[in-house]
């Protein structure tokens, strides 16, 4: 694909013979915008284009530059032997090379009339190159996406062109758009003022024209708001992972607390046992009246079989073989009900222990009269 970059030509020279020497540079690395229609792609309003380093400043790519011919504006074809002797005005005199971000080129112009112009106020040399465009999302080193890269580049020619409406850096006249794609804007911050020397830089698909500052905090804040977005999605994920560790222990305590309600005792079962109770405490008193009436229904019968049997039965025997030699001797244990024994010297009515106690009264009464009688 054929592109094309405007730069300043300075540093200008006469020699004896009249030629012009200049300088003059070229092809920067780093990103450059083009519009769609341009670059074969008409549904992107704008691509943004990157350079790399190696590609630009690759041995290939130099010596290209080397006795490339210069042109009075862009050529509608490319230079070549055929058509040189009708386009060249002049052409890169000695080996071109790095000059920082760019490509520095030393000229001799050989025509009268393209020097005369050049003295006169057109001075921008516009680089004809062609390149293979590879297209693929990336990001450069610096931290800046590009959705496409030009490999492989190679110059073709040098035109003189005239000044460009936005600056000595900004897009050429229509001699570029018959050559190839120009950019948009490739403001060069070395030959214009501070005011002019801006970057674009796409922010949230946006281009923005800022400074070098501009952009690195620009840069630094969109950082920033990935990092904050993924502290965010961290803080979600933790809380997430709390609020299913704290729903497991409801979820625990609520089942532990149901096996307690199942398990606590019912009052059915309370008297049960209360009756279990007083019935084996008659039972154990049967056996031996003498037997306290403390610590667990084990420890009463172990005591009752002890107190029948004797301490040899119950020494090492356990617990269930205590039970079990209880119940024997509980088969001929008659216990007494607590009732029936207070009753068992019958009745007495409530009108015979009144008569009983007014039969004292008077009795006292009477053997104190007989007293006072005596005196």
């Amino acid at each position: 694909m054929q592109f094309t970059d405007a730069v300043a030509v300075s540093g200008t020279r006469r020699t004896a013979d009249g030629y012009l020497v200049a300088e003059a540079k070229a092809v920067r690395k780093g990103i450059q915008l083009y519009l769609g229609d341009e670059v074969g792609k008409p549904e992107m309003r704008v691509v943004r284009v990157y350079r790399p380093e190696e590609e630009v400043f690759s041995d290939a790519s130099l010596q290209s530059f080397t006795h490339a011919p210069v042109t009075d504006d862009h050529p509608k074809d490319a230079v070549t032997s055929e058509n040189w002797k009708d386009l060249a005005v002049g052409e890169v005199s000695t080996a071109a090379k790095k000059d920082g971000e760019w490509v520095w080129l030393p000229l001799i112009l050989k025509d009268a009339k393209a020097i005369s112009k050049v003295e006169g106020d057109k001075r921008e040399l516009s680089a004809g190159y062609t390149c293979e465009l590879v297209w693929g999302d990336g990001v450069t080193p610096s931290g800046e996406a590009y959705d496409a890269k030009q490999t492989n580049i190679k110059i073709n020619h040098l035109a003189i062109v005239d000044r460009a409406r936005a600056g000595s850096q900004a897009r050429i006249g229509d001699g570029a758009i018959s050559w190839g794609a120009a950019p948009i804007s490739t403001t060069d911050k070395e030959t214009v003022d501070m005011t002019e020397a801006l970057r674009t830089v796409v922010v949230d698909g946006l281009s923005v024209q800022t400074t070098d500052q501009g952009a690195q905090a620009i840069a630094k804040l969109q950082k920033d708001l990935e990092s904050s977005a993924a502290k965010i999605v961290s803080l979600d994920a933790a809380h997430g992972v709390a609020i299913a560790a704290k729903d497991q222990e409801i979820g625990t305590l609520k089942a532990d607390l149901k096996k307690a309600q199942d398990a606590a005792m019912k009052p059915e079962d309370v008297d049960r046992l209360v009756a279990d109770r007083a019935a084996l405490v008659q039972t154990v008193k049967a056996i031996d009246s003498k037997i306290e009436i403390k610590g667990s229904d084990a420890d009463l019968r172990r005591a009752a079989v002890k107190a029948k049997l004797g301490d040899e039965m119950v020494k090492d025997a356990s617990d269930d073989m205590i039970t079990g030699m209880f119940r024997a001797i509980a088969k001929d244990v008659k216990t007494v009900d607590p009732f029936a024994r207070v009753v068992s010297d019958g009745l007495h009515h409530v009108g015979d222990a009144a008569t009983k106690a007014e039969d004292a009264w008077g009795k006292s009464v009477n053997d104190l009269n007989a007293w006072r009688k005596e005196a």
